[in-house]
């Protein structure tokens, strides 16, 4: 996007094709207006369409331009977090409520898909958590019980079956969770896009929110050439926040996470590696991830921006990395390279904020923005139809708080990413 392969790489290669958003060039009226074209936006703007509601959406780029269409593609449920610290953190009704709502989330994305038919390259084998030796073993297990105490259908693999799942023999096992999976997640906001206006929704895209005022009780979001006058707004702009969201982009600490896919595989290759297609990351402090597209490249990811002498760095970190987890596939060329930034909150826990009388978002979704959301969206919208009370929502309202040092963290997390990646995988 942006004529930048380096946005979003092989997913802007391979997605279908957006739909028509033509930028918003009028004064126009809405029940509902949105501000943001990821998943959490397009997703509300779906749900409240096909309530009957008039929706109109506005996007600063494009559909899936920011987090939404840069990630990994990994379905997952829950957070990054181990699950007894949601309750810790939020207490027992909020902790327990949003647990319940996330762990089951990848089932509802996986329906949804399905029900539209949305051509995103959607895998349900679920996703594999590695376990990098006996730390992250131990990990893993306690990750296990928690999530095994609430119900949750997730199991522990021996290092051997571990090994046949995923081709390598570097990891001391591995926690699979059956509801999640992944998908090309470009295509998948491209497809929410699609069947949201499909429903009635109207999306702009080009089309940046440059002011915001609330006067006898309606918002207008201005636009360069035009604006959006609603009683209700929701804004979901997340890590990726300007104009008169920008504080929701302050209120995270971004970390840097790129992506690298290699040229498709041989047949005799994806029969050792990913044979069933599980996406997959490890419990390093500095950790990788990496999945399977639809047509055979291996995708593979860590923390770090490839920009400036970060991009040499990552770059051959990573052919060094995949050598050592998967010998049999020889010298690794990149058939696409991209990078974004995840939005990190201080709790690394997700926030609801309200910027007046009915204007509400979700937002830090800390690197797991998929299934949480797709499910705000959903939730988005059933507060605005009156089906969820505010008290009834999975977070509580918390006013906006910006984190000490923000600049210097941010330069820290991705200086720390090039030192560790300059000097690992070398013995």
């Amino acid at each position: 996007m942006l004529n930048n392969p380096l946005t979003h790489g092989l997913w802007e290669k391979t997605a279908p094709a957006a739909p028509a958003t033509p930028a918003l060039e009028a004064a126009v009226t809405a029940d509902v207006a949105i501000v943001g074209g990821g998943y959490t936006g397009l997703s509300a703007a779906l749900h409240l369409a096909q309530a009957g509601k008039k929706v109109v959406l506005v996007e600063a780029i494009e559909v899936g331009y920011g987090g939404a269409g840069r990630n990994v593609g990994l379905i997952n449920g829950g957070m990054w977090t181990m699950p007894q610290e949601l309750p810790d953190v939020l207490g027992p009704i909020y902790g327990e409520r949003l647990l319940n709502l996330l762990g089951d989330a990848p089932l509802y994305v996986r329906a949804l898909i399905q029900k539209h038919g949305i051509p995103c390259e959607l895998e349900t084998n679920g996703t594999l958590h590695l376990a990098v030796g006996d730390a992250g073993l131990k990990e893993i297990e306690e990750r296990q019980r928690q999530w095994s105490a609430r119900g949750a259908p997730v199991t522990i693999l021996s290092a051997e079956e571990t090994a046949k799942r995923v081709g390598s023999r570097a990891y001391s096992g591995s926690l699979l969770d059956p509801r999640a999976g992944t998908l090309q997640p470009l295509a998948y906001a491209r497809g929410l896009a699609r069947t949201a206006i499909a429903a009635g929704a109207t999306i702009h895209t080009q089309s940046a929110a440059t002011g915001l005022a609330y006067e006898n009780k309606l918002w207008t979001v201005k636009t360069a050439k035009g604006s959006v006058t609603a009683p209700w707004l929701i804004f979901s702009t997340d890590a990726y926040s300007t104009g008169p969201f920008e504080k929701i982009r302050k209120e995270q600490v971004y970390l840097p996470y790129f992506n690298l896919a290699t040229r498709p595989l041989s047949p005799e290759l994806l029969k050792q590696v990913l044979p069933a297609r599980e996406g997959c990351w490890d419990t390093k402090e500095v950790l990788s991830s990496f999945r399977m597209d639809q047509a055979g490249r291996l995708v593979f990811g860590s923390v770090g921006a490839l920009r400036n002498t970060g991009h040499a760095v990552h770059r051959d970190w990573s052919r060094r990395a995949l050598k050592r987890l998967f010998p049999e596939i020889g010298n690794v060329e990149f058939e696409a390279e991209w990078f974004g930034w995840i939005g990190m909150s201080d709790d690394a826990l997700p926030r609801f904020h309200k910027f007046g009388p009915q204007a509400v978002g979700f937002s830090a979704y800390n690197g797991r923005g998929i299934a949480p959301g797709t499910i705000f969206g959903k939730t988005l919208a059933e507060h605005v139809l009156g089906q969820i009370a505010e008290a009834d929502l999975p977070l509580p309202l918390k006013d906006v708080q910006f984190p000490s040092f923000r600049p210097l963290k941010e330069a820290y997390y991705e200086a720390g990413a090039q030192i560790a990646h300059f000097a690992g995988e070398r013995f």
